[in-house]
């Protein structure tokens, strides 16, 4: 019996035979002498049971793209809104735990409870006290220095300074989404301790959109939390392919005639070049009426016609019922070329 031992393949073929109820072929034994192929070990990925992915990489990227954009014009609407430069940049999208999310949050902070139907249950927008303060002190005409950062929930004139900002985060983020889901957003509730608020079980994933806010030296984050169970119905809607299929619709004749119309009505700057000389200091102011400023242009050679300051004609000078005109003669192909005629 010394000489029947099992080889480390052999070993595994059989313990895989015994966890599928003896389903899997029967491996043939190599003879002696002769050493068995190595068997290809598939690569075993760690699961998390406390932070479990549920919500898949393609709505990932789909999320992260959308917000990228909200990011952007949120910051400009911001930034017209408190007549000061605003940069907010998305910074993350993660998937976690509720009960994560809300003890990783300052207490006192500004937790405002969203609802957006036809979204199922409630989100979450958080923004940070230290980005908060320092933009209602801008509203109520302060300064671009900060002053000390206060650890206090927020006064009732400071929540109606507030739902100024929540307002046109949920106006952004309404466009944003307007070509995933028609999205009516309010703020139904606002508290100041994060922990008083459980719209989802502890245990719950959660998306977590992260944004930092800079207005000058201060810098702050926002956060948004969207529960998994409120988008788990509409995840088909977010996957990468369909977000980029809306960027990338056929052209149609209504929407070319529009364009065509629009751009035919359009005012543009039109400035025709006659001729360009050099003269000195002296000689410009020497210059009485009645002085003829000669140049060393033909009077043959075509002339410059410019649109909105890019030189696109060659034209002759000339008049059309008493009035001073030009006629085009030729196209400019390449603008550059011109700039020395």
């Amino acid at each position: 019996m010394s000489g029947d031992v099992l080889s480390q393949t052999e070993v595994e073929s059989l313990l895989n035979a015994m966890a599928t109820g003896g389903a899997q072929p029967a491996v043939a034994v190599a003879p002696a002498g002769i050493a068995a192929a190595p068997k290809i070990r598939e690569k075993i990925t760690p699961y998390d049971f406390k932070r479990p992915e549920r919500v898949g990489k393609e709505q990932m990227r789909a999320l992260q793209t959308l917000h990228e954009g909200f990011g952007r014009n949120f910051g400009a609407a911001l930034s017209a809104l408190l007549r000061s430069i605003v940069e907010v940049k998305l910074t993350s999208v993660d998937q976690l735990t509720y009960s994560e999310f809300v003890f990783s949050l300052e207490n006192p902070t500004c937790f405002n409870l969203l609802k957006a139907e036809p979204l199922e249950g409630n989100l979450i927008l958080d923004i940070n006290p230290s980005i908060l303060y320092p933009i209602i002190d801008r509203l109520l005409g302060g300064g671009r220095e900060a002053g000390p950062l206060a650890r206090r929930p927020l006064t009732e004139i400071e929540l109606r300074l507030v739902s100024r900002i929540t307002n046109l985060f949920l106006h952004e983020l309404k466009h944003a989404w307007e070509n995933v889901l028609d999205l009516q957003l309010e703020v139904v509730q606002v508290e100041s301790n994060p922990q008083l608020v459980q719209i989802v079980p502890p245990n719950e994933v959660v998306v977590l959109i992260s944004f930092e806010l800079t207005i000058g030296e201060l810098r702050g984050m926002m956060n948004l939390c969207i529960p998994y169970n409120s988008i788990e119905r509409i995840g088909g809607k977010l996957s990468a392919n369909s977000w980029v299929a809306y960027g990338r619709r056929q052209a149609t004749p209504e929407s070319v005639a529009q364009i065509s119309r629009a751009v035919c009505t359009s005012q543009v700057e039109l400035r025709v070049r006659l001729a360009q000389s050099r003269l000195s200091t002296g000689e410009l102011i020497g210059l009485r009426i009645g002085d003829i400023i000669s140049t060393e242009k033909d009077i043959h050679h075509p002339i410059i016609v410019s649109i909105e300051g890019l030189p696109k004609f060659r034209a002759k000078p000339g008049s059309f019922k008493g009035r001073k005109a030009v006629m085009i003669v030729d196209s400019i192909k390449n603008p550059t070329e011109a700039l020395g005629e």
